[in-house]
């Protein structure tokens, strides 16, 4: 039996899958990927404002020179938190598996069923809604990589999100192509035991973060030198360079600030919107399309304190929402359908005191 192989009960194979239970049995809900999420959601509906209200979830290039600002916020938000869900989302994939092998007769089964479920939404929030849409891309990429990838050991799985995530930024592919690396380092860093580390030193995020930060200072340097290309190949490589780099530098410094006096006022402003966080994501979209005839004037003509403004209220509403939803329920109301979904079984919605 390979190292990682998730354990498995001598009558493991004959439970019946119960969508009741913890999604991890025996541990706690692990606090700092809520408040990582949490904080990627903030910087995604910051960098969506202005593509959804758009329609057609991409504005024109700014042309060669042009400097209206958003260029140079671009350089903190565009492709820095993107990263940071693709990650989460290999992260929790593999916790869910290490947990259904312990639970579920053919644990594979549910994860197929919740990629599946995922494609009909991202499908439907597409369709309806925004063409800018990920959660297809992801659901695809759920299907033909990671979940394939649940039969290779961790080492190959290591050794193949370092490949795609090089491959990704020396092909220009820019934020979708991205995807199946950075899944599968998350798959690989709950392998390895990271990610049930996450929270024990200082130093480690400390030592890391720093040896990212240090790449990314060249990196954005390149970036800066092509904004007069915006969209050009060399622009995407430097983007997209400095996009995982800085996203890593981003976790770093959370892990870090979590472990000070400061952890509750994060848990307690990030973490709502984390557990929420495909509700929160859907319910943005919504949001936007309705602000947006009421603001007057097309999107790429809106100034910076408007997309702060509308972002500002947007997440403003849903830390309402999700602080207020979490008193009663344990799930969002999406998080909740989706789990159905995924356990075939409806699971308990309300909290128990």
């Amino acid at each position: 039996m390979p190292h990682d192989a998730p354990h498995r009960t001598p009558d493991s194979s004959r439970r019946q899958a119960d969508p009741d239970q913890p999604l991890v049995p025996g541990r706690a809900r692990i606090a700092a990927l809520d408040v990582i999420r949490g904080f990627a959601l903030c910087g995604i509906v910051l960098v969506n404002v202005r593509p959804i209200a758009a329609m057609g979830g991409f504005l024109p290039p700014a042309p060669a020179g042009a400097d209206d600002g958003f260029a140079w916020l671009g350089l903190l938000t565009e492709l820095r938190f993107f990263p940071i869900f693709a990650l989460l989302f290999g992260i929790g994939f593999q916790l869910l598996l290490r947990s259904a092998s312990n639970r579920a007769a053919r644990p594979r089964l549910l994860l197929l069923r919740r990629l599946l479920a995922l494609l009909v939404v991202g499908l439907a929030h597409h369709v309806l809604l925004w063409q800018g849409d990920i959660l297809t891309v992801y659901a695809v990429v759920g299907l033909v990589v990671l979940l394939p990838s649940t039969w290779l050991p961790r080492w190959a799985v290591a050794g193949l999100a370092a490949l795609l995530i090089a491959a990704a930024v020396i092909s220009a592919g820019g934020q979708v192509s991205l995807v199946p690396g950075l899944f599968l380092l998350g798959s690989a860093l709950v392998r390895y035991g990271v990610v049930d580390r996450l929270e024990r030193s200082t130093r480690v995020p400390a030592v890391v973060g720093l040896v990212l930060a240090a790449g990314a200072a060249p990196a954005v340097w390149w970036q800066t030198r092509q904004l007069g290309d915006m969209g050009g190949a060399d622009f995407n490589r430097a983007m997209t360079l400095a996009g995982v780099l800085i996203a890593g530098v981003y976790i770093c410094a959370l892990l870090i600030v979590l472990r000070t006096p400061l952890r509750p006022a994060l848990q307690a402003v990030f973490a709502p919107l984390g557990r929420m966080a495909l509700t929160n994501y859907l319910a943005a979209t919504v949001l936007v399309l309705a602000a947006a005839p009421l603001l007057g004037g097309p999107p790429d003509t809106w100034s910076r304190a408007t997309v702060f403004a509308i972002t500002g209220a947007v997440l403003t509403a849903e830390w309402l929402f999700s602080t207020l939803w979490l008193r009663r329920y344990q799930q969002g109301p999406l998080e909740w359908l989706w789990r159905w979904a995924t356990w075939a079984r409806r699971p308990a919605l309300r909290r128990t005191r």
